[in-house]
């Protein structure tokens, strides 16, 4: 009811985007690659040779000359993908993972994690009977093809969209340091990805009250960007900060090497997914209510979590 009353682009002006890299072989079969030892067959990460959108390679969507809003998702394994149009097109976002943002903000590119999700509003109404490409960098992924005719566009993108109370340090009751943890062998192939050095059926070590806030710092001492999911809730995320990944390492001693850096505005909403960068700490904050129970939490690359990057927490 509320998002009716805004004005937005709905109905068939609402396209769903679901973006997934695949490895296709020669005669058009699917192909997963294995490390060949049958007793540990996962490889650290997978990426595919082409990209598809909706389940098509380089699809054309037919669209008015008006504005449309892109439901976007990045189904991939293990790609992240740096959006844009080929002509430099602004778009604006009004929507993350769990809904609306508080405003719109205006972008020329968007870079999203497996899992995570965008809600995006573009303007045709100055291409028409022009072609508009979507692009990942340099490639591209798909084509709007705009019609010729004139159409009435009654949609809007207002100035504020939802209330977003911002949680502080003060809103929280509990804080934890976890880590993001990567093993690798004698020649650095990363063999075993976990989380707070723990494996996935060691016994539970977040048990969180219903009702209570709390805010998790993820430490991530890998060199990769790990986008970290938490089942059951949704959350904010408060900041990013840079560290010692060597002294933490060597002494478990967390000293800071920069200031705090807030999230860009697209980022200021209500989220389930959050992009954690090596060699920063980066710290968000939810409030578990809703239901009790065991749920989980783990890393979004399909084989990061499957290699034991996922772990139980409880809501007594």
């Amino acid at each position: 009811e509320h998002e009716s009353s805004l004005g937005l682009p709905s109905g068939e002006h609402e396209v769903p985007l679901v973006i997934a890299d695949r490895l296709l072989r020669t005669d058009g079969s699917l192909y997963y690659p294995d490390s060949g030892d049958a007793a540990a067959p996962w490889v650290p990460e997978v990426f595919g040779n082409l990209t598809l959108v909706n389940g098509a390679i380089l699809p054309r969507a037919d669209v008015e000359p008006r504005r449309y809003r892109l439901r976007v998702l990045n189904a991939s394994n293990g790609r992240f993908y740096h959006l844009r149009f080929r002509d430099g097109r602004p778009f604006q976002a009004i929507g993350s993972d769990q809904g609306l943002l508080a405003a719109p903000v205006t972008l020329r590119s968007i870079f999203l994690a497996p899992g995570e999700r965008a809600d995006l509003v573009v303007d045709f109404a100055a291409s028409r009977g022009g072609a508009i490409e979507l692009m990942n960098d340099a490639l591209p992924l798909m084509r709007f093809a705009v019609g010729q005719g004139s159409v009435r566009d009654d949609s809007r993108v207002p100035d504020v969209l939802r209330d977003i109370p911002r949680f502080t340090d003060a809103s929280v009751s509990r804080t934890r340091e976890l880590t993001l943890d990567e093993y690798s062998d004698c020649v650095a192939t990363p063999m075993l990805m976990l989380l707070g050095g723990k494996r996935w059926h060691d016994p539970v070590t977040e048990t969180v009250k219903l009702g209570s806030t709390e805010a998790w710092s993820l430490v991530n001492l890998t060199e990769d960007t790990h986008p970290i999911h938490l089942h059951l809730v949704r959350f904010q995320i408060l900041d990013r900060r840079p560290y010692d990944v060597d002294e933490y390492t060597s002494s478990k001693t967390l000293r800071f090497t920069g200031p705090a850096q807030e999230p860009p505005p697209h980022e200021r909403g209500w989220k389930d997914v959050v992009q954690a960068y090596p060699g920063m700490v980066t710290r968000i904050a939810a409030t578990f209510d809703g239901y009790k129970g065991r749920y989980a939490w783990h890393c979004h690359l399909a084989e990061h979590e499957a290699n034991e990057m996922m772990r139980p927490f409880e809501v007594v």
